[in-house]
């Protein structure tokens, strides 16, 4: 606490002017275990293992919540940032890379500083705002200073104070550091033609703790915020498509541009739904979900219980509040018809032991369907199910938690181009083969 203090105080450098067009951007996207080398089955784990943590301190923090309006985020104590798919950038001037995690349950736009005071280990060299030329810190006066929900004014330089943060996740990771301007280049690669600068508004974090790895430097907030990279971007529509986690091939994410530019890459129909607004969750994107069917069968629920449903490109693994997934396990035991089996040190419940002729024939698995309001959502196979021939299990990638809240996690979008209509607060969706998206530009 004596080094978040001292960082409150000390912060501080001359303010320049902002100026943020509202033009169209593209930028690369790639799932965070790209390029490791990694098995399936440790993948899988590795996801799997960051959703029970999330589960696990969710259920914490039903009995101790964190406190009210630090931020808006999943479910009543906030969400965990699993770091599944990033987003690459360059800061400043000249442009430094940055690999942020694309997360739509935040708002704050930021990424680990020099100096550090205590930060996690990162693969990138540390942005440094003393080799920018365009870096500049924002004044304490300033309305976007007083827009956080946390904020002081940091020690004087040249006669201004300066804008320091604290910003809270409801895993209990936060970043602390000074807000500042700087220019952002976006762009799907190395050629001039194809790059775009816009000047905004970020964290740049000298303290970082939490729930982070080494192949991040930060995040990048997506939510319906005034500091989310679309809010400050003044774009009507965002869009992303996730690649399979288990192919190391790049995508996009595209902010402002228009979704029929890559209806090419699209294998299926595109299907809409309403974007719900929540005055408790401001930031987040809800979903009227009316029901789930296993296989031909729409599971006995009252759409009661999925009045809070969230779409969260954060979140890894789909979650259901606890009964629902009961409900659901039990629809999928009754088709699948093979005998339920465990695996040590898997966090996947739903796993069922795989016949000798699974090797040379696939097991009969009934579909998944997610009904939204005026659009069924019917999740391709990869999207939900995983077989590990090593082990001899079929699991069903599906997660429960506690309290009332349903997330649709990135797991479930791979291979599917999602648009953010946020002038028409609408959802579109369709199957779409990702890796496309790159060589269209």
């Amino acid at each position: 606490m004596k080094h978040l203090v001292t960082l409150l105080v000390l912060i501080a450098l001359p303010a320049r002017a902002v100026s943020v067009p509202g033009a169209g951007v593209v930028a690369l996207l790639t799932h965070a275990d790209s390029g490791r080398g990694l098995a399936k089955p440790e993948l899988v784990r590795r996801m799997a293992h960051r959703t029970r943590a999330r589960r696990r301190l969710l259920s914490q923090e039903h009995e101790h919540p964190v406190r009210a309006g630090v931020r808006a985020d999943l479910g009543a104590g906030g969400g965990i940032v699993t770091n599944e798919y990033l987003v690459h950038l360059a800061v400043g001037t000249p442009p430094r890379p940055v690999a942020l995690t694309l997360d739509t349950g935040s708002d704050l736009v930021w990424t680990q500083c020099a100096p550090c005071l205590d930060c996690f280990d990162q693969g990138l060299p540390l942005l440094d705002p003393a080799g920018s030329s365009t870096y500049a810190a924002l004044p304490c006066g300033a309305p976007r200073c007083r827009a956080l929900p946390f904020t002081s004014c940091g020690g004087r330089s040249g006669g201004n104070r300066s804008c320091a943060y604290v910003y809270h996740y409801g895993d209990k990771s936060l970043t602390v550091g000074q807000l500042a301007t700087d220019r952002f280049t976006f762009g799907p690669g190395d050629n001039p033609d194809s790059l775009s600068t816009r000047r905004l508004t970020f964290g740049c974090g000298h303290f970082n703790k939490g729930v982070f790895q080494a192949n991040e430097t930060g995040i990048a907030g997506f939510g319906r915020g005034r500091w989310s990279l679309p809010s400050q971007l003044n774009v009507t529509s965002f869009s992303y498509c996730f690649t399979s986690m288990f192919e190391s091939k790049s995508s996009l994410v595209t902010l402002g541009a228009p979704a029929e530019l890559y209806s090419h890459a699209h294998s299926g129909e595109v299907r809409t739904t309403p974007l719900i607004k929540n005055p408790s969750q401001p930031s987040l994107y809800f979903l009227s979900l009316k029901g789930i069917s296993v296989g031909s069968t729409r599971l006995p629920v009252p759409e009661s219980r999925f009045r809070s449903t969230i779409i969260d490109s954060g979140a890894s693994i789909t979650t259901l509040p606890e009964d629902v997934y009961e409900a659901v396990k039990a629809e999928f035991v009754a088709q699948v018809g093979l005998p339920l089996r465990g695996v040590e040190g898997s966090a996947l419940d739903l796993c069922f032991a795989l016949p000798v002729t699974a090797f040379w024939r696939r097991p009969a698995v009934p579909a998944l369907t997610l009904h939204l309001e005026g659009a069924d959502w019917e999740l391709p196979r990869a999207n939900y199910v995983f077989k590990d021939y090593g082990a001899r299990v079929m699991c069903v990638v599906l997660d429960a938690a506690p309290g009332e809240q349903t997330v649709i996690g990135n797991f479930q979008q791979q291979n599917t181009h999602v648009v953010y209509d946020l002038q028409n607060d609408l959802l579109s969706f369709a199957p779409a083969r990702c890796d496309r998206l790159v060589a269209s530009l």
